[in-house]
């Protein structure tokens, strides 16, 4: 680490000191545009031995639970970068030199399982209906729903699942370490949208590097260090993949496509349904091209919107056009005196309304010729001769009557 590094680390550290109550939001403010001093603190962490680890770590904490919304996010920039510290340094099992990170990771633990009043916090999530669009599908792409009586109950329903109430902890072990980091990988996945890009950098390269630390692929990446295995849950690499899925569309394509490589190949080995159900989603949904982004720009995934304006397709088969395609057909004129040039016979006809072959109005009653208080009951035949076509056959004709 150069000196200049040191300088201005040294130099954040009596900043904060000496701002007054007053001045924390203007100084809030001004902390996000200073580049160097970021990059500056990416090396203390990454740097065990460095003597500001400690300071460094404390102020962090500071800035966390000063309920400052920016300072939070400051520190929330350096999470994923902590996190790999941590799991590094329990794999040498050298957890002497990791002291003040653990006591980090905790102290933000423990703040945000709890609310301000020091209850404990139950989140809820809202899984998204199929027949409603969201951010992941649109109800036009999966097909037609049939409105069964069963979905059209379920319309409209919300299924919300709930997380909590969580324990709080005083040290991290190897039974609720991965439930702590997987609670503190969520809440920087709540605020994805308000991290630096060099930190979406950090979480891509630090996923990459827990999964193949250990294994084969190791030599492929190129990863020098540890080559001690880490253990995973299942649970945490679907968070690294959350936030994995956010760096895609976010300036960070390459270094997101390699992580989710990475966590797929970790989740083969490992054989964890759940992460290879979303590792392979995302895949799946993925452009061909990479996407070239503005950094500076709004951060956002582009889904198809639905139009709030209800269009009928043209060919939309309504009662008003079964109505009046019923009467087109049977207002046809009579074609049955002309003969095919291969058939034989004649079509019969078939009426389907009344004896002489026309419609009847609504309203109005079939009676006999002279008979004016009797139903027409059964079929009645017209005695008519029989025509006969052009090669000498009788052509067979056939009359209905339909009762009123």
């Amino acid at each position: 680490m150069l000196d200049v590094d040191t300088g201005i680390v040294e130099e954040w550290l009596s900043e904060f000191k000496t701002v007054p109550e007053t001045s924390i939001a203007s100084y809030a403010k001004n902390l996000k545009d200073k580049i160097s001093l970021v990059s500056s603190l990416y090396k203390v962490i990454q740097d065990l031995q460095n003597e500001l680890l400690e300071p460094v770590c404390h102020q962090l904490f500071e800035f966390y639970r000063s309920g400052e919304e920016l300072l939070l996010q400051f520190t929330l920039q350096f999470l994923p970068e902590l996190i790999w510290c941590y799991l590094a340094v329990s794999a040498s099992k050298d957890l002497q030199s990791s002291g003040c990170i653990e006591a980090l990771l905790l102290g933000v633990y423990n703040l945000e399982i709890v609310d301000k009043q020091g209850n404990s916090r139950i989140l809820s999530f809202t899984i998204p209906s199929l027949s409603k669009p969201s951010v992941y599908h649109e109800p036009s792409s999966i097909g037609s729903m049939a409105l069964t009586e069963g979905a059209l109950s379920q319309h409209g329903l919300s299924k919300v699942v709930y997380s909590g109430p969580h324990m709080q902890r005083e040290m991290l072990t190897a039974q609720n370490r991965f439930e702590v980091l997987t609670f503190l990988l969520l809440r920087y996945n709540a605020a994805l949208s308000y991290m630096p890009a060099v930190s979406l950098q950090s979480l891509c390269q630090i996923c990459s590097r827990i999964c193949v630390c250990g294994y084969p692929r190791q030599q492929i990446r190129k990863y020098r260090g540890i080559n001690s295995r880490i253990p995973v849950s299942s649970e945490f690499m679907v968070q690294m993949l959350t936030g994995i899925y956010y760096a895609f569309y976010n300036g960070e394509w390459d270094l997101a496509r390699k992580a989710m490589d990475d966590v797929l190949y970790r989740a083969q080995l490992e054989l964890y349904p759940e992460p290879l159900l979303v590792a392979n989603a995302i895949k799946a949904s993925l452009p061909q091209g990479a996407i070239k982004s503005n950094k500076e720009g709004t951060k956002c995934i582009q889904v198809e919107i639905t139009p709030t304006a209800s269009r009928i397709s043209r060919n939309a088969v309504t009662s008003m056009s079964i109505r009046g395609h019923r009467w087109k057909r049977h207002e046809q004129p009579d074609n049955t005196n002309d003969t095919t040039e291969s058939g034989s016979f004649v079509i019969p006809e078939i009426s389907v309304t009344n004896v002489a072959g026309e419609r009847t109005r609504n309203g109005e009653k079939n009676r006999m010729p002279g008979d004016s208080d009797q139903h027409i009951q059964g079929v009645q035949e017209i005695p008519t001769e029989p025509r006969v076509d052009s090669k000498g056959l009788p052509e067979i004709r056939r009359q209905k009557s339909v009762m009123n």
